[in-house]
């Protein structure tokens, strides 16, 4: 380990400081031993409930192995998500986004958020996505950790098995980006606070030395680098970074978004959000059509709020991510309370506020 690590392990968790839940971002390419590394994070929480979203291919397995030594009352099968829909990169706000939503409803929320990504994700958008305007106020990226197979980089590739990595690229239908193998590796090392070179018990000094320098010359940032074998890195070392990675997103870009970056009038990664007040509404099925329509019309990424309807004692409240919009009565309207619609509008920066308040108030 490191000092710097050692420096880094000893802050008091950003979590704690701000009130927000830190999340640790897991990545790595299938087989680098990411899955190994949370089961000891799980099995090592002392008391710490711990929130798993899980991204990866792999042969995890949500089943009581995963679970094991964790204890009920910290890791349930409840705290380990899931996410099928592919890359979790290529669909951030149509899978990301709902899922953390939804796990910041909860009653009972986690103390920590562990995210392992697929192999094939491009951190960088993951990272962004924290900046979403309902989720940057509840959680922060405590840090990215990205796993390394020490003994592939020294037998001159990036994963273990190449051919498993292209067949995953070719499963996931999601994947809306076609970087090559050695890219992605610059990219998940640029997006890195903490590199774990793991593994090295397949190594001698000589070649383990050999990966180091490979590593670094990787990326033009020098995140700190520990050494493991079989995924065996301290809890303390891997959570409680401190760092906000979210707010420093523009210094990690990928490939992808460099190439792209020629031309454009406003940063992807930034989000608008903006209110929108309505007048009462007469027919509820009618809005939510003409909600699907505007939505896609607008690229809308989330839109949200409470609309009077007129005849009813009690607000409507309007959920919509993507083209999935939820619609129900939540409570009756409270005396002296204002009986006002209003729909909060979420998207990429460079949304038409105009042509879209139109849309919303015609």
């Amino acid at each position: 380990m490191t000092a710097e690590t050692s420096r880094a392990a000893d802050l008091t968790p950003k979590g704690a400081a701000t009130g927000k839940i830190p999340a640790t971002v897991i990545t790595g390419f299938l087989g680098a031993g990411k899955t190994t590394m949370i089961r000891n994070i799980l099995q090592n929480a002392e008391g710490k409930r711990i929130a798993l979203i899980i991204n990866e291919f792999g042969d995890l397995g949500v089943d009581g192995e995963v679970l094991k030594g964790c204890g009920a009352e910290t890791c349930t099968e409840d705290d380990v998500i899931e996410l099928t829909n592919g890359c979790i990169c290529c669909t951030v706000a149509d899978d990301f986004i709902p899922t953390m939503t939804a796990l910041l409803e909860r009653p009972n929320r986690p103390d920590h958020i562990v995210i392992e990504t697929s192999g094939l994700a491009l951190p960088q958008p993951l990272i962004a996505a924290f900046n979403w305007p309902d989720i940057r106020t509840q959680v922060t990226v405590d840090g990215v950790v990205t796993v390394v197979d020490s003994a592939a980089v020294a037998a001159g590739r990036f994963a273990e098995d190449h051919d498993k990595v292209a067949a995953q690229r070719v499963a996931d239908d999601s994947l809306d980006h076609e970087s090559p193998i050695e890219e992605l590796f610059e990219d998940q090392l640029t997006a890195a606070d903490l590199i774990v070179l793991n593994k090295t018990d397949l190594l001698d000094a000589e070649g383990l030395a050999a990966v180091r320098r490979e590593v670094a010359t990787r990326t033009a940032r020098k995140p700190a680098m520990v050494e493991a074998s079989q995924g065996s890195v301290p809890v303390s070392v891997l959570l409680g970074l401190n760092v906000g990675t979210e707010g420093d997103i523009a210094n990690r870009k990928s490939h992808h978004e460099m190439e792209h970056e020629a031309g454009e009038e406003h940063d992807h990664d930034e989000f608008d959000s903006f209110v929108v007040p309505l007048g009462p509404v007469a027919a509820p099925e009618a809005l939510v059509a003409r909600l699907k329509e505007i939505i896609a019309a607008h690229d809308i990424l989330r839109l949200k709020g409470f609309v009077a309807v007129e005849g009813k004692p009690a607000r409507l409240l309007i959920q919509a991510v993507g083209q999935r919009v939820d619609s129900y009565f939540d409570r009756p309207w409270a005396p002296g309370e204002a009986r006002e619609s209003r729909l909060v509008v979420i998207g990429l920066a460079g949304l038409d506020r105009a042509a879209i308040e139109r849309a919303l108030q015609a």
